[in-house]
Parts: structure tokens; C-alpha cells; sequence
């Protein structure tokens, strides 16, 4: 009687456990950027539910703070890039903590502020050099309020950060960021206790012949001659290589918060590696990941506070159809598929062979933008190049032009006197700048992002004399 009591009680204990993993490391971003969402009383009532205890937002929306109110749900609020500058002023800074955060805690559970998003990928030097300055204002305005050891402050990161990430054992900063920017901003982290964000997405790296090792697949592995380890999945080893990157600056100890992954489950038609399947098996497979408490194996046993990208599938989301649907959720708050975050179901996440429930309705595709872009399935042995996207702004366009010239690219054949220099236009002279910093990259779809105002296509845009490389 004794050993089934125990035993029924090893049990009990063991459920636990396992829902104290899950809860301490899942969370969602939640984005709002749809028509048919429920109210977020309802979304808060609802994750009381799953095993998801924090979620990220892209804002500090009052009416979203307030639904979270006496749930015990962690809240990351947010800075708009375009407040930054303004945010460089410690007294603008006060008044936002006193008007975002203030009026919300202790009700409501706010855990960090995540400051601008994928600031350096943006190319804007203004809004770079303010970066740094304004968190460390925002992070005196919570001290000023007594709300520093409960709120932290960060920034998320895409991995276009990196100069180099493969192997993981040689990542590094890009330069002219590294010391300038990274190096202070990750003083600023451990002096605050605050982690490091970054958003690593498989999703936007994979080719033909590494599809398996993204989504966490059987596959033979990469092997990184520099450590003798054999990484079996992208994920993996992208926190690996954001780690050497932070080692070589002196960093290591600081920790790593991934603020932003996902696959989508639904695409167009020229992406068929875009299914409910792969949606299952990658974030299937990372929920097991983050909450097995292994670490990578350059940093064993760590555990990694993850976001998923999303909660919900949000129709008015610009951009392909894939935009639209990374969502776990649809807007009536029923699963798109099964990752095991549900407190009612076995608290174990859902093995990646599971079967997709309540599929989606197929979606018309839409129809690609002109140049069409290359979908990550594009085999390695093809070509394509990197080029700007239609009825981008030219600031922005100009900002591009800057930043890529400034990481070293050759863009003397832009300048007067050159063979790509007619025609003389902005879009034009951004073009021929993104494809040179693409090609002297590692050539990932994120060395091609420019924060979304880039595309990757194989249409070679050369023309005449001109010449736009592809490696």
C-alpha cells in the first residue's frame, strides 16, 4: 500500500516537474495585427489554460496590460523603433515608464522592455547610436520608480548580426559594431542582470540540403572541426555561434533570451518546405528542446527563455502568406496544431511525428511580387541575388546604401564614373549595395532581410557593363 501510494505520488511529483519546466521557458509573442482576434481578456483568460506564463508584446497597449492584470502571466511590453531617439532624453524616458509601465504594475506582471526591434539590422546610424543610450535611460527611470529588480531591459537582435555563425565555434560580430555598439550594450546587460535578445529563425536559413537539421530531423550533422562537435540542428547551433560571438567580446556569462522563433504552417505555392508538418516538427521539437534543460554543448545545461512567433495566425499581416500563419493558435483560440503547451493534455510536448489538429482552411496564394523571390528551398547550386523591394521608401532605401557600404562591400561601382552608377537612382544604387553585402556574407535569407525592405530573387538584375556578383 505504501510503495502505490508512493509511487502515485512520484507521479504527481513528476507532472509537476514537468509543468514547472514548460512554464519557466515558453512563452508567445503576441501580435495583434488581425480582424477576427479575440479580445485580450479573453487571450489572458485563455493562456491561464496552457503552459505558456509570459508573452512578449509589440507594444505597452494599456488595454492588453490591464487584461493581464492578478494572472501571474510575465509581460515583456515594448519600445517602438521610432521613439529610440526620443528615449536618449533620460526625462522622455521617465515619462514613458511613468505612462507605459507605471500605471500597470504590480497588477499586472511586467518582466522586461524590449527596446526597438532588429535596431542594428536597419542600417540607421541615428537611430543605432541612440540605442544604447536610451536603454540605459529607461533602465534609470525604473530605478527612479524602484521597479529595476523586477523589470529588465533589452533589445532583440536578428542574426545578421553576425559576421560569421558557421561553424558556431567561430562567431563573431560584425565589425564596426562589435566594439562600438554590441561590446557597451552588453556591459549595459550584465551590469543590469538583463539578457541578451536575438531571434533566430531556421526558417530563414535553411537550403534544400539542410532542411532535416532545421526542423530538428534525423540528418547527418555539421561538423565543426574547431570544438570536434557535430551539431544536429540549426537552432542549436545558432545559439551556439551567438555565444562565441559573446565569448570573443568577454561576455559569455550574460544571458541569452531568444525573443523571437517560429515556422509558419501554411505558405504559396512556391513553398512547399511551408506546411502544417514542418510547423509541428520544428516548434514541436523546440518546446522538447528549451524544456529538457540540456543547454547546447557550449553551454550545457543552460535553459533558454524562448518566444514562439506567434500565438495567433493574424490576417492582416503584410507580406507573403506564410506572414500570416505562424500562429499556434487560430483567432477562436483553438489549436492550429499540437506542441503539447495545453494544461489538460500530458504535460510532455508532442512528439514531431504527431498529428496536425484542426487544419487550417487553405488560404487562395498570393500572387509574388515582381522580382519573385527565392523561397529558402532553392537548391544551393542555383544562383540568386539580393535586391530591393517594390515602393520602399528612399530614406530607407538610402540607409541600406550606408550601411552596406559601410560593412567594407566594394561599392565604387555606385559612385560617379562607375559601371552601375546610371541609372542614377536610390533604388537602384540600393540594389547593387544589399546584393554586395549579401554575397560577402554567409548568404542566409537574414543577410538579406534589411528589415524587410529586401527580397531574394533569381531574375539577374546586371545589365550591360554592369555586373551584380552571385557566389
Amino acid at each position: 500500500m505504501k510503495n502505490s501510494v508512493m509511487r502515485e505520488w512520484l507521479l504527481v511529483l513528476t507532472a509537476c516537474v514537468l509543468c514547472m519546466s514548460l512554464s519557466e521557458a515558453i512563452g508567445v509573442n503576441y501580435g495583434t495585427l488581425g480582424d477576427n482576434l479575440p479580445p485580450p481578456s479573453q487571450v489572458a483568460k485563455f493562456l491561464q489554460t496552457t503552459n505558456i506564463d509570459r508573452v512578449k508584446l509589440f507594444g505597452a497597449d494599456p488595454a492588453i496590460l490591464q487584461a493581464f492584470a492578478n494572472t501571474n502571466i510575465g509581460v515583456v511590453v515594448a519600445v517602438a523603433n521610432d521613439e529610440i531617439v526620443g528615449l536618449s532624453k533620460l526625462g522622455v524616458a521617465q515619462e514613458w515608464v511613468k505612462n507605459n509601465v507605471a500605471p500597470s504594475v504590480p497588477d499586472t506582471k511586467i518582466i522586461a522592455i524590449s527596446v526597438g526591434n532588429e535596431v542594428l539590422s536597419t542600417g540607421d546610424k541615428n537611430l543605432i547610436a541612440h540605442l544604447v543610450p536610451a536603454m540605459q535611460n529607461l533602465h534609470t527611470a525604473l530605478v527612479g520608480a524602484s521597479l529595476d529588480k523586477q523589470i529588465k531591459v533589452s533589445t532583440p537582435h536578428s542574426l545578421g548580426i553576425l559576421a560569421a555563425s558557421e561553424p558556431p565555434s567561430i562567431g563573431r560580430f560584425r565589425r564596426g559594431y562589435d566594439r562600438v555598439i554590441i561590446k557597451p550594450l552588453l556591459n549595459f546587460l550584465r551590469t543590469t542582470g538583463a539578457p541578451f535578445m536575438v531571434n533566430p529563425y531556421p526558417y530563414f536559413g535553411f537550403t534544400a540540403k539542410t532542411l532535416d537539421y532545421a526542423l530538428f530531423k534525423p540528418n547527418p550533422g555539421v561538423f565543426d572541426k574547431n570544438t570536434g562537435i557535430t551539431y544536429t540542428n540549426m537552432f542549436v547551433a545558432q545559439l551556439d555561434a551567438v555565444y562565441s560571438a559573446m565569448k570573443l567580446l568577454g561576455f559569455s556569462d550574460v544571458d541569452i533570451v531568444v525573443a523571437e522563433t517560429g515556422w509558419p504552417s501554411l505558405g504559396d505555392i512556391d513553398q512547399p518546405a511551408v506546411n502544417m508538418e514542418n510547423a509541428l516538427s520544428y516548434n514541436g521539437n523546440l518546446v522538447k528542446f528549451v524544456t529538457s534543460n540540456v543547454g547546447t554543448p557550449l553551454m550545457p545545461n543552460r535553459t533558454f527563455e524562448t518566444y514562439i512567433f506567434a500565438l495567433f495566425n493574424e490576417d492582416l499581416k503584410p507580406g507573403s502568406t506564410a506572414e500570416r500563419n505562424f500562429g499556434l493558435f487560430k483567432p477562436d483560440m483553438t489549436m492550429v496544431y499540437d506542441v503539447g503547451l495545453m494544461k489538460a493534455q500530458n504535460t510532455s510536448p508532442a512528439p514531431s511525428t504527431g498529428t496536425p489538429v484542426a487544419p487550417v482552411t487553405p488560404v487562395t496564394p498570393v500572387t509574388p511580387v515582381t522580382p519573385v523571390p527565392v523561397t529558402p528551398t532553392t537548391p544551393a547550386t542555383q544562383k540568386y541575388w539580393c535586391v530591393a523591394k517594390p515602393d520602399v521608401d528612399q530614406k530607407t532605401l538610402q540607409q541600406n546604401i550606408d550601411y552596406a557600404c559601410g560593412q567594407g562591400v566594394d561599392c565604387t561601382p555606385i559612385q560617379p564614373g562607375g559601371a552601375c552608377f546610371n541609372p542614377n537612382t536610390i533604388a537602384a544604387h540600393a540594389t547593387y549595395a544589399m546584393n554586395a553585402f549579401y554575397q560577402s556574407s554567409a548568404r542566409n535569407n537574414y543577410d538579406c532581410y534589411f528589415g524587410n525592405t529586401a527580397l531574394l530573387t533569381q531574375e539577374d538584375p546586371s545589365y550591360g557593363e554592369c555586373v551584380y556578383q552571385a557566389v
